[in-house]
């Protein structure tokens, strides 16, 4: 399928058919990662993986936290 780039605000951009992202197993809104190799542009999916606040928080306990650290007294305008 052929597509054209055009500007976009100060950016160029290509607009990908719904049914090409549909067929490559992507949704709007999905994080991908560009990739530039021998002068192509590789789109594959994100490896960066999103995390859930409530289970990260869920997941402290005594075992994985540490002490209190001293640092000294406040040296400029430091909040106590």
């Amino acid at each position: 399928m052929e597509t054209v780039i055009r500007k976009w605000g100060n950016s160029p951009a290509l607009r990908l058919p719904t049914a090409v992202l549909k067929e490559a197993g992507y949704q709007l809104e999905q994080k991908v990662d560009l990739v530039v190799s021998r002068g192509r542009i590789i789109i594959q999916p994100s490896r960066q993986v999103e995390y859930d606040l409530d289970t990260l928080v869920n997941g402290i306990h005594a075992d994985n936290t540490h002490d209190e650290v001293n640092f000294g007294r406040p040296v400029g305008n430091e909040a106590l």
